[in-house]
């Protein structure tokens, strides 16, 4: 059995008032379109679903004239098989609205090329296929944001269409409180501050990100060392905690790159490090044996969709991290 899922059909079509002349296209579609939010218009115009006087448009800050004609087509009903995968989610809180999982290492978030039946959406599919929002992406039901295959820790999943309108909305004007937990090779300096860059997908390899000075979108990541280990039989290491003002691809990897602290365990973003001679062999062996990078989304925090609660949620390390720190912190003695 497999999960079909569709879309709804709408075409929006005005010609701009006197009083809507010099409004973002956006803005202008949100106020005329009913409760389609900003962020699922913005995703659509980005798909050039928007004409707007006869010509395709794909920016959603761009103004409108008085008289401009508008058409803005939400998409034709669409369907996409997906196959329920027999995986045990490990859920932290679910209510009529939404689900909160602690994702392990080793899964991805959704279908993908190589992997379209083994991912977190699949084992969505398979717990309830008729409780998932349906508004996003075909392949991806219920998916709000996501995390990378190989970090651990917390996501919210959409059980209907307005839980994840709204908490699309939080994610966009970055409300959601995102902290995360990581071992990085070295110290970073300052220990603790903020970095506010610009991320773009590297012009030298097209599956990695990179900071750029002036072109790709902003990302800031606040930071603080929680502890550091330094002796002659461990590398420097530090723990440290990364609180998210924005969610972008591979965020937390590249600002740790970039500060030249790459994460343990991170084998896309790694840097070459000296092997020291003394280092204790046991931990040598756990560091190098660590199939994930040492990255964690320990704490998730949203205002409820329905409720307007303020709700946030924290997970423990996995057995496999907690027990490199505690092999740490005994060779640190």
């Amino acid at each position: 059995m497999v999960l079909i899922l569709y879309f709804m059909e709408k075409n929006i079509n005005f010609i701009v008032k006197e009083d809507e002349n010099n409004l973002r296209v956006d803005v202008l579609i949100n106020k005329r379109g009913g409760l389609i939010s900003r962020t699922r218009i913005k995703n659509l115009i980005l798909k050039e679903k928007l004409i707007l006087n006869d010509k395709i448009i794909k920016d959603p800050s761009k103004k409108v004239n008085t008289g401009d004609r508008l058409n803005f087509q939400i998409p034709e009903p669409e369907k996409a098989s997906l196959k329920p995968y027999n995986y045990k989610l490990e859920i932290i809180y679910e209510d009529e609205d939404l689900l909160i999982i602690n994702k392990p290492a080793g899964i991805i978030m959704h279908p993908g090329a190589g992997n379209y039946n083994k991912t977190i959406v699949n084992a969505l599919v398979n717990y309830d296929k008729h409780s998932l929002s349906n508004i996003g992406d075909i392949l991806r039901p219920g998916i709000v944001h996501r995390i990378d295959k190989n970090t651990s820790g917390l996501i919210v999943i959409a059980k209907n269409n307005e839980t994840h309108e709204n908490l699309s909305e939080q994610f966009s004007n970055h409300t959601i409180i995102r902290v995360y937990e990581l071992l990085i090779w070295g110290k970073l300096r300052p220990s603790s501050g903020r970095i506010d860059t610009y991320i773009t997908r590297s012009s030298k390899n097209r599956q990695l990100m990179e900071v750029s000075r002036s072109k790709g979108k902003r990302a800031i990541t606040n930071y603080k060392t929680i502890e550091t280990f330094e002796n002659n039989k461990t590398p420097t290491l530090s723990l440290v905690e990364c609180k998210l003002e924005t969610g972008r691809t591979h965020q937390i990897r590249v600002h740790m790159t970039y500060m030249g602290n790459s994460i343990v365990g991170d084998e896309k973003y790694k840097k070459k490090y000296k092997k020291l001679k003394n280092i204790d062999k046991s931990l040598e062996k756990s560091i190098s044996k660590l199939d994930r990078q040492f990255l964690h989304a320990k704490t998730l925090g949203f205002i409820h969709p329905k409720t307007n609660e303020e709700m946030i949620f924290s997970s423990i390390l996995p057995y496999e991290l907690n027990k490199l720190l505690k092999m740490l912190r005994n060779t640190n003695e």
